[in-house]
């Protein structure tokens, strides 16, 4: 019978994302391929520095025990497979046992998600998250520059995400859009009762909801927190769609429009998921943090349209 990874978390990863390649990216990006090559090449025995995925690739592996194989890490790459020899020896430095990847030499990897049945992609490629998304996949671009994870909780995941078109669908955000504050607020307390649409990132948080179920053997635990834009009485939708879900969250922050940064560096997550542009940029300077590049804000960006503040997100 062939191998499945049916029964596993899969989170398929780009090398950036995992691994501080900057300084051979920008050979890459100049457009000298055989430069970015020999350089890899003649690194294949230094190990590359942590990227800013590295915290959370570690710490989701270390579910993993003798008994039972609960994570797999599958590196998803442009690199060339000559290059990619770099890549598993870091990871093998770092004492992370990742044995699956596949390397594209230049070519659109997202594809490949379909065969792996991957629950989270990471890149630092803008183009490639989108398309992910658009197959169904949650994807984020990985801010290379962001302040990388802290080691106060070696034995917690902790990850963070936001809710309108990251959880959730993007239905309150585009009423937001459309109507503003006033018809937002009384669009979702009219339909409190009524369960959200799910979002792209729904299918990871019932994943990682199932990996702590089965984590009896590990030492490790998962602890995730709702951050939204959102404030009372728009609350009540977001939490009860959690519950019609069966899906818990250890901590939610309805912030009602203030800077998420703050507090994002006190919950201090390995990762933390938005779909807006500024809110990213404001987590990215405590936090390791991604783009989710879905729904109506990022819609209208890409357009050139101007949107409301923040509200929902």
């Amino acid at each position: 019978m062939a191998m499945t990874l049916d029964d596993k978390l899969v989170v398929a990863i780009s090398s950036r994302a995992l691994f501080d390649f900057e300084e051979e990216n920008r050979l890459f990006e100049a457009g000298d391929e055989q430069a970015y090559m020999r350089r890899q090449l003649e690194q294949v025995h230094a190990p590359a520095r942590p990227g800013i995925a590295f915290a959370l690739v570690r710490k989701l592996l270390a579910f993993n025990t003798p008994q039972a194989q609960r994570v797999e890490v599958v590196m998803l790459s442009r690199n060339d497979p000559a290059s990619g020899m770099r890549v598993f020896a870091s990871a093998q430095a770092a004492g992370m046992h990742i044995e699956r990847g596949v390397f594209t030499r230049g070519r659109d990897p997202f594809s490949y998600l379909r065969p792996l049945g991957a629950h989270l992609f990471l890149s630092a490629n803008e183009a490639d998250v989108r398309q992910a998304l658009s197959i169904g996949f949650p994807a984020a671009r990985v801010m290379v520059d962001a302040t990388p994870a802290g080691d106060r909780y070696p034995g917690e995941v902790r990850i963070a995400f936001d809710g309108d078109a990251v959880l959730f669908s993007d239905e309150a955000e585009r009423v937001y859009q459309s109507g503003g504050l006033p018809a937002f607020l009384q669009h979702e307390v009219s339909h409190a009762a009524t369960p959200l649409a799910e979002g792209p990132f729904k299918p990871l948080l019932a994943a990682l909801h199932r990996l702590q179920q089965q984590a009896d053997a590990s030492a490790m635990r998962i602890r995730t927190a709702l951050v939204t834009a959102r404030s009372a009485p728009a609350h009540e939708r977001a939490i009860r769609t959690l519950l019609e879900w069966g899906i818990t969250v250890d901590e939610a922050m309805f912030l009602g429009g203030l800077d998420k940064g703050p507090f994002l560096r006190e919950f201090e997550p390995d990762f933390f998921f938005d779909d807006q542009s500024g809110h990213v940029s404001s987590a990215a300077r405590h936090v390791p943090a991604g783009h989710v590049s879905a729904g109506i804000a990022n819609l209208m960006a890409a357009e050139g349209a101007p949107r409301a503040p923040d509200a929902g997100s």
